[in-house]
């Protein structure tokens, strides 16, 4: 499919778009800072692909600022592939093509080995992964026989995961378990078969981008309920239920992306009884459960299990294991996996046949790697942490008890500023509002720790060399903060 071939049915007004765009200005030509805020809201998917903009004077009197500046902006965009303007269709976003795309724009297609990329919170594979991998294919002939199609999961995968929560102490059979493509298609498979287009979906905020992304793609409307340094507030999470009435609740309870925040036990035996009193599904993401850090591990979220009518937990192998797998999984009712499985016919047939294997056995050997894993990402975190007190000291930086990353406080909105102009130092970020359903967190960063020790001190100098050069900006006396609307 061409660029112009792309739907254009979502436009952007241009207060939205400046609501977006949150605190851009900085020293320096204000088209060319309005540029590098725009490319970084496309690129971090705050402002979606074939998305018709506001017009440059719709723009203009949205930002206050003159026609001259938004012109030359969009011509900037245009010219480096981000814009795409059609008679009859206004300018619509998009991405650079052919080998002439900006380095930037393959930070979401292509890999740049010269920049610190610090957009994915993932770890590389542990080295027991190729031992796994010979394991399967040796397991692998007596499958041969099959058409490979198993669309509830292969039977060994499937007792492997709910041994695994029968272990953590939640009693569970294979027939609970559904095995996906990765904790992705978890997420849609529970919207698409929970949420028609206009229903509610409570999340906390901020959360994982993608979660909102689907919600969004249903047609759905996402709820947020607070989910700062503090964590959940669950009492706001009950009354909010109460009064949206929603399909939905879709939570981290364990190291949340982005906060790295936990629920305690008594909030999650909270979230159980909403769940049973509302009678409203609630999904808990564990993708991140075993990478504690620091102290107990928690408690499962499904507790007993004696409520997986209505509370729904998600697994992967992307986090603890290697996000190259792409298996992921969803323990609930028997009754929900068979209508879940039913709704994945309609996207593919089943999980690919070698990798379930290889899950299966790097879930048998979890007990050795784990730990492992755990005292790479301790060590790692630490590391970040330091390196941040030393170049950036006047960041609030807390540390978490587990997960991939920190959310740090900027204290400034310039999120959106500060990872526009890392890539001219050398660094790929997520900026804070990705996190977010209406343009918040301009105060906040995430920085995953998963990269290498080399990897982690080169972002944080090219962190550092940015933050300088916003300096003008952040410290303005009276610098105004954009509302949020």
């Amino acid at each position: 499919m061409t660029v112009t071939d792309l739907p254009t049915d979502r436009r952007m007004a241009g207060a939205r778009l400046a609501t977006v765009l949150g605190a851009w200005q900085r020293s320096g030509p204000a088209y060319i800072a309005l540029a590098d805020s725009l490319r970084a809201a496309i690129l971090s998917g705050a402002v979606p692909l074939s998305t018709r903009l506001p017009s440059e004077r719709e723009l203009a009197e949205s930002l206050g600022v003159s026609r001259t500046t938004t012109t030359a902006t969009y011509d900037l965009l245009r010219d480096e592939g981000y814009l795409v303007s059609r008679r009859g269709s206004g300018t619509v976003t998009t991405l650079p093509t052919g080998p002439g795309a900006r380095a930037e724009a393959r930070t979401w297609v292509e890999a740049d080995d010269d920049a610190a990329d610090l957009s994915i919170a993932a770890p590389s594979a542990p080295s027991a992964l190729h031992g796994a991998y010979l394991a399967a294919l040796d397991a692998l002939p007596r499958y041969l026989a099959g058409t490979g199609y198993a669309p509830l999961g292969l039977p060994v995968l499937r007792g492997a995961i709910a041994d695994w929560y029968t272990a953590r102490g939640t009693p569970t059979t294979p027939d609970q378990v559904l095995v996906t493509t990765g904790a992705q298609q978890a997420i849609h498979l529970l919207v698409a078969a929970h949420a028609s287009p206009g229903d509610r979906v409570v999340v906390e905020h901020p959360t994982y981008p993608h979660a909102i992304d689907v919600v969004r793609r249903a047609a759905a409307r996402p709820v947020p309920v607070p989910s700062g340094a503090d964590g959940l507030d669950v009492d706001l999470l009950e009354s909010t239920v109460r009064q949206v009435a929603p399909r939905l609740v879709y939570l981290i309870p364990d190291h949340r992306n982005p906060t790295g925040t936990s629920l305690d036990t008594e909030q999650r035996e909270r979230v159980r009884a909403i769940a049973r009193r509302h009678r409203t599904v609630v999904v808990g993401d564990e993708v991140l459960t075993e990478l504690t850090l620091d102290g107990a591990a928690p408690a499962p979220f499904a507790g007993d299990g004696r409520a997986s009518g209505l509370v729904v937990s998600i697994g992967s192998a992307s986090k603890a294991f290697w996000g190259g797998l792409r298996i992921g999984w969803i323990r609930a009712h028997p009754d929900l996996v068979a209508r879940l499985a039913a709704v994945r016919g309609n996207v593919d047939i089943a999980t690919a046949v070698l990798e379930q294997l290889v899950v299966t056995e790097l879930l048998a050997h979890a007990g050795d790697l784990l730990p492992r894993r755990r005292d790479v990402l301790r060590e790692r975190r630490d590391l970040l942490v330091g390196l941040l007190g030393q170049r950036l000291p006047s960041w609030r930086v807390p540390v978490p008890a587990g997960g991939l990353s920190l959310w740090v406080d900027l204290g400034a909105p310039v999120s959106s500023a500060l990872a526009a102009v890392s890539v001219r130092h050398g660094v790929r970020l997520v900026p804070g509002p990705a996190f977010g359903v209406d343009g918040s967190f301009e105060r906040h960063l995430r920085l995953p720790f998963s990269e290498s020790p080399e990897t982690l001190t080169r972002a944080v100098t090219g962190l550092a060399d940015a933050w300088e050069s916003l300096g003008s900006v952040t410290s303005t006396p009276g610098y105004a903060v954009r509302a949020v609307v």
